[in-house]
């Protein structure tokens, strides 16, 4: 790719991935990239029994549009794959109350990381006792608040964090049940920012340098906190389940140690998340069968392999669950061919709706969404409104030559860390949540407005 001033996704000069092919029908819906319910007729895209020209009408643009049954189904897929174990959501992929008591209702646990996650999950009515705490940086008004509200477990990730916990703990007369979070080493396959167990980086105890075991030796030694077990999560976006072969190999060598050294067999162990979904068609997710056949015959191999008793198993699929369940609509403003380039279509939202295009470099797909289109082909790139050259949606996509303004264009596989990163970059007030399902849509989270931005600015 050829150097450009204005960053990397200005560098290729009309060129586009090797993946990605011109399609024999633009209209064509590929189907691995949405939810189940999502059918295309007569070339409107229709998403649990109603079109999108419906839900734009009823709703406005841009909006992101779950499909409720597909939401579910994956929860109950994870659930049933993972029999035995307990599967927490990873709150942080996408939250809201309404997510919160689907969770509930399919038989999930919840992951939460910030007291605002952990706010949201108890006004839903969330089983405090199905609640996980993670964060490497809680404030003691956020431990105060779990140990108050009777949080299930907190993933303990610093001498200091412990501390603070057991000092909180003794005043409250409570014994709350920890785990370790332990940096094992181990870079998934992904993005280098969002690969969180290799070495140096915040999260987490490290294993080779001996701090995870000073800290299980810690906890144990002063009795005020219940070590359960210990926690591994290497990393996101992740389809090569090798990872986590060598992750519990590692993490439970330390069972092992801690067996050995401290007299304590640790009952549970968690081995995070991180399952990748597909965003274009290059990306190949593992169902969750085939992921929990995988996994939980590592943990058996390597139990077996040390003599160690099975601790009991849990994962935190949030991307994997949410991802796909969901897809943002836009409708087209400005078309602006570049002759010998591609085309640079504009929709009504951008970089404040979505920013993983600009932060991480991630692919997505796009498909016109209210029309059947006659025309061929053309490689065109989907921006936003906002002021910033970086501003773009989709980098790469076969478009219908015949696209314009008041079209409807919708990008799939944008349920994690869309809503729950967007900004108000601009001033642009961030899209409403519609969930979607048997031919009925309701707002779960509603649109913002001009008001609600001038209401925090107090002048």
């Amino acid at each position: 790719m050829r150097a450009h001033e204005a960053g990397a996704l200005h560098g290729d000069f009309g060129q586009h991935p090797t993946w990605l092919r011109p399609p024999a029908d633009v209209n064509e819906l590929m189907t691995e990239l949405w939810p189940q319910t999502a059918t295309k007729d007569g070339g409107v895209l229709h998403i649990g029994g109603k079109s999108v020209a419906e839900l734009a009408a009823e709703h406005g643009t841009p909006a992101y549009l779950l499909d409720e049954e597909d939401f579910r189904a994956r929860c109950r897929s994870f659930r049933a794959a993972f029999a035995g174990a307990d599967v927490y959501y990873a709150g942080k992929a996408f939250l809201s109350k309404a997510i919160v008591r689907m969770v509930h209702e399919e038989g999930l646990h919840l992951d939460v990381c910030s007291g605002g996650e952990l706010a949201t999950a108890l006004a839903a009515g969330m089983d405090p006792a199905k609640i996980g705490f993670h964060g490497n940086n809680k404030s003691v008004r956020e431990l105060s608040r779990a140990l108050d509200a009777g949080v299930g477990r907190i993933i303990v990730d610093s001498f200091g964090e412990i501390d603070r916990l057991s000092a909180l703990a003794t005043e409250r007369g409570v014994r709350p049940q920890v785990m370790i979070r332990v940096t094992v080493g181990v870079e998934a396959h992904t993005h280098e920012f969002i690969a969180t167990a290799h070495e140096d980086q915040k999260f987490g105890f490290s294993l080779s340098g001996g701090e995870a075991f000073r800290a299980a030796g810690k906890i144990l030694g002063e009795g005020v906190l219940e070590l359960r077990g210990l926690h591994s999560h290497i990393g996101s976006q992740i389809f090569d389940a090798s990872g986590f072969e060598v992750s519990a190999r590692r993490i439970l060598g330390l069972h092992q140690r801690i067996l050995d050294e401290l007299g304590v067999a640790l009952p549970e162990l968690d081995l995070g998340g991180g399952f990748g979904i597909a965003y274009t068609s290059q990306d190949d997710p593992q169902p969750a069968a085939d992921l929990a056949e995988r996994m939980n015959k590592i943990v058996d191999d390597e139990c077996a392999a040390l003599g160690l008793d099975r601790p009991h198993l849990s994962v935190e699929p949030g991307r994997a669950i949410v991802g796909p369940a969901v897809f943002t609509l836009y409708e087209v403003g400005t078309v602006k061919p570049m002759e010998g380039l591609r085309t640079y279509v504009s929709v009504d939202g951008g970089m404040s709706d979505n920013i993983r295009t600009a932060l991480y470099d991630a692919s997505y797909s796009a498909t016109l969404a209210s029309r059947t289109s006659q025309a061929g082909p053309m490689l065109a790139r989907v921006v936003g409104k906002h002021c910033e050259s970086g501003d773009v949606v989709v980098k790469d996509e076969f478009l219908p030559a015949d696209i314009r303004p008041g079209d409807l264009l919708a990008v799939p596989g944008t349920g994690a860390y869309c809503r729950s990163m967007a900004s108000n970059y601009n001033h642009v007030p961030r899209p409403p949540v519609v969930a979607v399902r048997d031919g009925q849509s309701r707002v779960i989270v509603r649109r913002e407005t001009e008001d609600d931005l001038l209401a925090l600015d107090v002048g």
